[in-house]
């Protein structure tokens, strides 16, 4: 029986293999003008294009994308956010981690197989180029021969964003000042790239002083319309790239079903709306059996932040309804922005899917990792045990791959902080470190990861996180508030039915517990998904068995160390 489960499993993986294809892209990154919001300004757009094309795939496809950096003054590089890059480590698309930025003028071709079906997306990871518009959906859809288990007649996708009016390059400055400028809160929210800051969609219903937008319709921030047919389910794709804001997304007066999970089916639960942080995504069936005569609301809010930003719409249109006929109600109203438990509650319904995987019963290797806001020499910084990241030039792949010396610290960051910590309060000694230290993990150990949240700088403030791991999905097995204990880990772990993410939020004051397999070589990242935290140091990093990687193009490591060893070999 078991040669013959081996045999079954070869001859699945085959068959896929014989039906996947490749799938090639060429694509050029530059800064255009553009009006996002209907306000001009400068965005980074690909093939003239922003938000960039979308990508859809196969499972067991390969997918290949040669990328000219056409920006005149900056590298760049794109990461496939949820991919998990098994077997091409180096086209993770992580500056300083798995590949060098690529210069201006240069190319680079990223090819990788796309393994598993689900709602993913691509952005840039070079300082902060995702709040400059470079992102896009990427969507992989299961084999020919295979079925979702679930059913549905249509399906749309929804890629949503926020946007500030000041430049990427002058937010960069921004928290690099001293003292420290805050980004503020961003101006507009766009679904698909489109929002709007100067009119609404919706000022009828409205007591402020915003006229009703007047629009053609060929507006580059004229709203997306959603056309569908009454009764019939559709099916939505959620992803959040935004760079800053945590948001909720409703559909008025249709309840959703939540199916996915950053590319994980888990068990279908019914919600009014629904919380998405950045980095996550999210698959939703909704039944259109409302009034077939009128048009509904999509509404997007901003959550966990004091909202000074305008809600972001699009019109649901009942076909033959005209698109541009306004609905009749007002948009759906959010949850309060501070209602954390409205959240927690959402997040306590995910599941995994009967028969998905289990995590492993006990782990190897525990890391307590506490979120502090700190000061170095008069900066601003976010630290995780007391370190606060900062990248080298040398990417981390290269020099562990080739045991090149002094690339970066080679002392491992603390896998824990101090009992005492008292997280209610700001942090007794605000001063941190710098570092570039690397978690090095052993293959295929089990890691446990405790996120710990605390008090800010400021007395009485606490965050929310939403934490990425690269290369991996990771089990959730948990959420606390307060202070994480093993008692904790003993009596509340799900080890049952825990979900399978890639992103995964931690609450102020509060704990999160996740669970992954060290199994994919490699170097990873594992930072907050909110781009000016990671850019103030909120991250670590994880290498697995970096010997093991094989075919590492050089182009990928042509900067720091890593070019010089090429340049010399060269003129050997």
């Amino acid at each position: 029986m078991y040669l013959l489960g081996i045999l079954l499993l070869l001859l699945e993986l085959s068959t896929i293999s014989a039906m996947a294809k490749t799938r090639q892209f060429k694509w050029r990154v530059e800064y255009m003008h553009w009006s996002p919001d209907g306000v001009e300004g400068v965005v980074m757009a690909i093939n003239g294009k922003f938000p960039g094309p979308t990508i859809r795939a196969r499972t067991g496809d390969t997918i290949s994308v040669e990328l000219t950096n056409k920006l005149l003054t900056e590298g760049v590089v794109i990461h496939w956010h949820g991919i998990p890059q098994r077997g091409t480590p180096w086209a993770d698309g992580t500056a300083s981690i798995s590949q060098c930025p690529i210069n201006p003028g240069e190319t680079f071709v990223y090819t990788f197989i796309v393994d598993k079906a689900g709602t993913y997306f691509y952005h840039g990871h070079y300082g902060m180029q995702r709040s400059a518009g470079l992102y896009g959906s990427l969507i992989v859809e299961v084999a020919k021969d295979e079925k979702e288990p679930f059913h549905y007649d249509g399906e749309f996708n929804l890629l949503l964003s926020d946007w500030w009016h000041k430049s990427s390059q002058d937010q960069q400055i921004d928290l690099s000042s001293k003292p420290f400028r805050w980004i503020g809160e961003p101006q507009s929210l766009l679904m698909n790239g489109r929002g709007q800051f100067n009119c609404s969609l919706a000022a009828q219903f409205s007591k402020s002083s915003v006229p009703q937008c007047k629009l053609r319709g060929d507006e580059q921030y004229a709203p997306q319309i959603i056309h569908v047919h009454p009764n019939k389910t559709y099916r939505l794709r959620v992803a959040s790239s935004t760079a800053l804001s945590s948001l909720n997304l409703a559909i008025g007066g249709h309840k959703m079903v939540v199916v996915e999970a950053d590319g994980n089916y888990i068990q279908p639960f019914s919600v009014e709306n629904l919380d998405i942080y950045s980095g996550e995504s999210y698959s939703i069936l909704f039944t259109t059996d409302q009034n077939p005569s009128n048009n509904y609301w999509i509404s997007v809010n901003v959550r966990a932040r004091e909202p000074k930003t305008p809600q972001g719409l699009t019109i649901l249109n009942y076909i033959p309804n005209f698109g541009s006929k306004i609905p009749i109600s007002p948009p759906p109203l959010p949850p309060l922005w501070n209602d954390y438990n409205y959240s927690k509650v959402f997040y306590k319904k995910i599941f995994g899917l009967i028969g998905s995987p289990k995590p492993p019963t006990q782990y190897n290797r525990r890391f307590l990792l506490l979120n502090t806001q700190n000061r170095i020499e008069g900066y601003t910084r976010w630290a995780i045990n007391n370190i606060s990241l900062v990248f080298p030039t040398t990417p981390y792949l290269g020099s562990i791959k080739y045991g090149i010396n002094n690339a970066f610290d080679t002392k491992s960051p603390p896998d824990t902080f101090s009992k005492d910590y008292d997280i209610m309060k700001p942090p007794p000694n605000p001063n941190s470190t710098y570092g570039n230290g690397v978690y090095m993990l052993k293959f295929n150990t089990t890691i446990d990861i405790i996120l710990q949240n605390a008090n800010a700088l400021a007395e009485n403030v606490s965050e929310i996180h939403p934490w990425h791991l690269h290369g991996h999905n990771f089990w959730v097995l948990g959420y606390g508030d307060g202070d994480f204990t093993t008692e904790d880990a003993e009596t509340t772990f799900n080890l049952n039915n825990p979900p399978l993410k890639n992103t995964v939020v931690v609450f102020p004051y509060g704990w999160t517990a996740l669970r992954f397999v060290a199994n994919n070589p490699g170097v990873w990242a594992f930072h907050c998904h909110i781009e000016p935290h990671l850019h103030i140091g909120m991250g670590v990093v994880f290498a697995e068995d970096v010997h093991l990687v094989k075919n590492i193009p050089n182009e990928a490591l042509t900067c720091g160390l890593t070019g010089k060893m090429f340049a010399k070999d060269k003129h050997k």
